[in-house]
């Protein structure tokens, strides 16, 4: 039988190869077909407009555009049968000679990845606009914060221009490294963003259980949508829940203010099937992690999406109005509770740099021997069970830094702590592993180290889409080797591209707990 589609962008690829007929994520052919059709058409505009003075509009269309093909972003194919002709429109705008385009079938041979041949160059351009399209994302939301970097903006359009006619390996290579600094500006943006406009994390504690009134349940990585929910349902009646990596709203000062953001409902993104049918309230995706419904599921007709999320039979809010959830939520009887008690987080640069003396001293008196970084994605995978096996064989000597929905793993393990320092210390979402990097390079500079790797901090980082994808290679950019990377390298990793990141980097893949706690522990 032949393939209707290829799609590589994920972990959960089928067979760690590619996914030929419809994708793990719930995204069938038709779907990833219109995807790769606009990413070829972005690439088109960016080529039309680099270079070019008063391209504004163009630049940050790509961007929300790059936003919306992140995985389990937009299931919607009237989205981007709609985006696609509006990048046609940006096209001919700026094109000598009209430019026609074709949504069938089967374009994925001819506009998808796989239309370059040699796999080597094919998997650095995929790793280029993979994290590329991670960027976007965290651009997005510092630019609703308000906030954009010009320097971001050139950089993507002008990489995307290039991209498809970059094919010797040391430019890619070149590129790689390129987008893990445009990886650490963008991540540094996003920080200065969220950190001016809500206050910098504090030490929280976070509810788990469930209150007595009805409820929103709010998902994906906004801040901005949730504070405009928060504000007009304040006085409705109804309480405010986060959900996988909305938990960290819970940290910032001026989002604590609001008393009617009650707790976290749930776990990461991927058990929201089960999850989401206990709520007995509607749900709002800021975001990607979106995971279709069954076609029985109580909960299908209470979801709404805002942003670049999106999916068919889904209610999209418009403008930031949202009067129609808040009625809707004030119908609803309260969520059924799951679990019970409170979780610790809150433990971002800032607040970190408040108790480095009290790390240092830690260290220096040798309670504490050793940090783990283990940030990034979860997934559906039984191998992830990798991770709480891994966080349960540390010994108590050591502390985990983590931040992204990994942590769902080993956050609720009620690992102890360490002369007060608990240990796992939270930072908040994917983003805010630069917040993991920028402890590390305090740690360096206190101990008077010539080499980040001198510390003693070891990374084992869990990856899912392409936001843990920018996040890897900003980590690389700042020189960060011996990674242990999971479950899997990315399928578009080439066997030859894969010994070059051992080569240069030290990268490598996780083994068995008991293997890598030996080698790393």
């Amino acid at each position: 039988m032949e393939n209707k589609m290829f799609c590589y962008q994920c972990q959960e690829a089928v067979g760690n190869t590619g996914c030929t007929f419809a994708g793990v994520c719930g995204k069938p052919s038709t779907l990833a077909n219109l995807m790769d059709i606009y990413k070829d058409a972005l690439k088109k505009l960016s080529a039309l407009i680099n270079g070019k003075d008063g391209v504004e509009e163009e630049q940050r269309y790509i961007m929300e555009g790059l936003f919306k093909l992140i995985t389990n972003a937009n299931f919607d194919e009237k989205v981007f049968e709609r985006e696609i002709a509006c990048a046609y429109e940006y096209i001919n705008k700026h094109s000598d000679k009209e430019v026609t385009y074709s949504i069938t079938g089967g374009m994925w041979k001819t506009v998808g990845t796989l239309k370059e041949e040699n796999e080597d160059v094919r998997g650095l351009r995929e790793l280029i606009i993979t994290g590329l399209m991670g960027l976007a994302a965290y651009h997005s939301h510092a630019f609703r914060l308000g906030f954009e970097s010009k320097e971001v903006h050139e950089f993507t359009v002008d990489t995307l221009a290039k991209l498809d006619s970059t094919s010797t390996l040391e430019d890619l290579v070149s590129l790689v490294d390129k987008t893990g600094e445009m990886g650490v500006n963008g991540m540094a943006l996003l920080d200065e963003a969220n950190t001016s406009t809500y206050g910098n994390p504090e030490i929280s504690q976070v509810k788990l259980g469930v209150g007595n009134r009805p409820g929103i349940l709010i998902s994906g990585h906004d801040l901005h949508d949730l504070e405009a929910l928060l504000e007009q349902s304040k006085d409705a009646g109804i309480d405010i829940y986060t959900h996988s990596e909305m938990l960290p709203a819970h940290y910032y000062p001026k989002l604590k203010k609001y008393d009617h953001l009650y707790g976290n409902y749930g776990n990461s993104w991927w058990k929201q099937v089960e999850e989401f049918e206990t709520f007995n309230g509607p749900i709002l995706f800021t975001t990607n992690c979106i995971v279709p419904p069954k076609k029985d599921s109580s909960y299908k007709d209470m979801v709404y999406t805002t942003g670049n999320a999106g999916f068919d039979g889904f209610k999209h809010v418009q403008n930031g109005d949202f009067s129609e959830i808040i009625e809707l939520a004030k119908t609803c009887k309260a969520p059924t509770a799951i679990e019970e008690g409170e979780i610790t987080g809150g433990f971002a640069h800032s607040q970190v740099f408040d108790l480095a003396d009290t790390i240092v001293e830690n260290i220096k008196n040798g309670s504490i021997r050793k940090f783990f970084v283990m940030g990034g994605c979860d997934g559906r995978h039984d191998t992830r069970d990798y991770y709480k096996e891994f966080a349960e064989g540390l010994n108590k000597d050591t502390i985990i830094l983590t931040a992204g929905c990994a942590k769902y793993r080993y956050n609720k393990l009620g690992l102890g702590d360490i002369n007060g320092i608990p240990r796992v210390l939270d930072a908040g979402q994917c983003n805010d592993s630069y917040s993991l990097a920028i402890i590390a390079l305090k740690l360096k500079e206190i101990f008077e180290l010539n080499d980040i790797n001198d510390l003693p901090i070891a990374y084992n980082i869990a990856w899912y889409e392409q936001k843990a994808v920018i996040v890897l290679l900003a980590l690389l950019h700042l020189g960060v080797k011996n990674i242990k990377l999971g479950p899997t390298l990315p399928a578009f990793i080439s066997p030859n591209v894969a010994q070059f990141l051992i080569d240069t980097y030290n990268i490598s893949t996780i083994s068995t707990v008991e293997e890598d706690l030996s080698v790393i522990g």
